[in-house]
């Protein structure tokens, strides 16, 4: 069976994401300063990048920052800075709140294709050397995240050293699991709901997301033989016991969670091959959403 350019996309990530560090220093003009209160915008996949962007930042302590849907950000609310995410540029929602700003608040723009924002947004940063072919969204999004963590001083060469190892690894033993919840705590809770969506989209096995210390707070009532929950990040205590007791599997890796998340993604690129599912061509999906109206 031919690679499917999901499959081929997915295990450039490592690469991609030293690309993106390296040009985060050239970057930093266009990106948010130390101080600035922020709001980082997004639809889809990329409101779930803005997510964990908007919690590195506030953890760090480099200023106020909220991540909003393109189309749900509080009108009046005041910023010193909008950052939008989108890979295409064209989405529908991203530009008519661009559109809106335009000459009120200084406004930069993540994309892959930074001919279709050049005049909307005040600041360009360009990313086409990770745009992709496939609709479903892997290394465009985690390459913005890349650059974004660089941008707030961490390194990643770490990530995509474990990255790369996950590459090389056999998947988990977890093709016959009928339902997934993925987890995660801070930054990771966007990457938690990114790793479901790539399921639902790739997959069509129903999967879910949630802040983890909230998976006991209700959804943990799901939980039993033959389901998964995962968790993206640090351990938390008693909670892979009370998964357990239920008879679900618990999964957690050591590694970095955007590492992790490469994993997901290879498994959902598996098990849609084996549902006999073309994971580059989801159902009811395009490259972008773009609206009538």
């Amino acid at each position: 069976m031919a690679q499917s350019f999901v499959q081929a996309e997915i295990t450039s990530q490592p690469g991609c994401w030293r690309r993106a560090a390296a040009l985060a220093d050239s970057a930093r003009h266009a990106l948010p300063r130390a101080g600035e209160p922020v709001a980082t915008i997004g639809c889809g996949t990329s409101w779930f990048v803005a997510q964990s962007f908007a919690a590195l930042r506030e953890a760090s302590g480099l200023g106020v920052t909220d991540a909003f849907p393109a189309s749900e950000m509080p009108a009046g609310r005041r910023y010193d800075r909008v950052l939008a995410i989108t890979r295409s540029g064209t989405t529908t929602e991203v530009r008519q709140l661009l559109a809106s700003l335009r000459g009120k608040v200084p406004t930069t723009v993540l994309t892959a294709t930074p001919g279709a924002v050049r005049g909307v947004a005040d600041e360009v940063v360009d990313l086409s050397f990770c745009d992709e072919r496939s609709v479903v969204q892997t290394r465009f999004a985690t390459s913005a995240l890349a650059l974004l963590r660089t941008h707030l001083g961490q390194s990643l060469a770490g990530a995509a050293d474990q990255a790369e190892a996950v590459l090389r690894e056999p998947l988990p033993n977890l093709l016959e699991a009928n339902q997934f919840t993925f987890l995660g705590t801070g930054w990771t809770v966007g990457l938690a709901h990114e790793a479901a969506l790539k399921f639902r989209e790739a997959t069509r096995i129903w999967a879910e997301s949630y802040p983890a210390l909230e998976y006991r707070h209700g959804p943990i009532s799901i939980a039993e033989p033959g389901r998964v929950t995962w968790l993206l990040g640090a351990a938390l205590t008693d909670l892979e016991a009370d998964v357990r007791r239920t008879g679900a599997t618990f999964v957690r890796h050591a590694i970095d969670p955007m590492a992790d998340l490469v994993r997901a993604q290879l498994l959902a690129v598996r098990l849609a091959r084996l549902r006999g599912l073309d994971p580059d061509a989801p159902r009811h999906l395009s490259r972008s959403v773009v609206l009538d109206r």
